[in-house]
């Protein structure tokens, strides 16, 4: 695995750092934390997850990797901590992606496409071949 994403340095530069709640940490992690591994394979990212670190119960949530597999997650997370219907449905989207298979370019690209739609950043990023 000569170029896996743990050989570059960079990837571990700068990490996310953020608190989750309880509830959340199991809605994307699972009881016991099932999926994280899982997770971690299909984003190409390192997850810590340090839940005694608050005395309010939540979990510092420290990722490492790729800087737009981290924003992917990030993404995915704020979605689907959104009270936004269609927000959430799309966190929900993105949990059963990253849970079920390794995450894409297109994936990737499609997140970023959807984050500048919804923070109403423009022009809107398009795919070459698309309209």
């Amino acid at each position: 695995m000569e170029n896996a994403w743990w050989t570059f340095p960079e990837n571990f530069e700068a990490p996310f750092v953020f608190l989750i709640d309880e509830a959340q940490e199991e809605q994307i992690f699972g009881h016991g934390d099932l999926y994280l591994r899982r997770i971690e394979v299909h984003s190409n990212t390192f997850i810590e997850l340090e839940s005694w670190f608050t005395a309010s119960g939540q979990t510092r949530v420290t990722v490492v990797g790729p800087f737009r597999a981290k924003q992917w997650l990030m993404h995915m997370i704020w979605s689907l901590g959104s009270q936004e219907a269609h927000h959430h449905a799309r966190g929900q989207e993105m949990l059963l992606r990253v849970q079920n298979q390794p995450l894409t370019r297109a994936d990737l690209d499609d997140s970023l496409r959807v984050q500048a739609y919804d923070w109403g950043l423009s022009p809107v990023i398009r795919m070459k071949g698309t309209t």
